[in-house]
């Protein structure tokens, strides 16, 4: 149990805050529809050897990602995600998951965002909600987007690793999590009250 006296509540991005996966909306914003789905078609291979267990997600992540933004300028990239965050982001919001986040915040608590998708394309939303944000960094090289992933993608046991890094857990006596797939569970075994797809009944 934590000792101390603080208030800290942990958000997954994709499905809890948002009502559908933001890789994929921010592929699509960035590339437009037809050249997403001849991108798909392309990746399926991979994507099937994925689901039967033959490839890993961080490699077919890492694939997904060279496909569509290998050799992007980051300062590119960015105002990409600017611009995502102000012109599709918005009607991806789960209001019920905005109105919790603002009470408790209202209430006290530190809120963070802990997300696998990329911090670029998040973290304009977060500074404008005022909520921290823990995200998978892309990997840059002479301020180009590699393709790959700098360390591990931020899912499962990494989003608890990152958090621990971040944040003293035991500062806080009160931790909530909210998350929404089985890459959440390790972080929503962190909290004192977690809270598995709580927002989707309501938006």
């Amino acid at each position: 149990m934590s000792s101390g006296k603080g208030k800290l509540a942990l958000f997954d991005f994709d499905g809890t805050i948002t009502n559908r996966d933001t890789l994929i909306e921010f592929t699509r914003f960035v590339v437009g529809s037809n050249k997403f789905f001849r991108g798909m078609i392309w990746l399926s291979p991979a994507l099937a050897m994925q689901k039967a267990g033959l490839l890993g997600s961080q490699k077919a992540k890492e694939n997904f990602l060279t496909y569509f933004f290998k050799d992007f300028s980051v300062e590119e990239f960015d105002k990409l995600g600017r611009d995502f965050k102000s012109k599709a982001l918005p009607l991806m919001i789960r209001p019920g998951a905005l109105e919790r986040i603002q009470s408790l915040k209202s209430d006290g608590y530190r809120v963070v965002v802990v997300s696998a998708s990329a911090y670029n394309w998040i973290e304009p939303w977060a500074s404008s909600t005022g909520v921290e944000l823990i995200a998978t960094k892309l990997e840059v090289t002479n301020a180009k987007l590699t393709g790959k992933i700098e360390g591990k993608n931020c899912n499962k046991e990494e989003k608890v690793k990152r958090i621990k890094e971040a944040i003293e857990l035991s500062d806080y006596s009160q931790i909530e999590a909210y998350g929404d797939t089985s890459g959440d569970i390790p972080m929503l075994k962190l909290a004192t009250k977690s809270y598995f797809r709580p927002f989707r009944d309501k938006n």
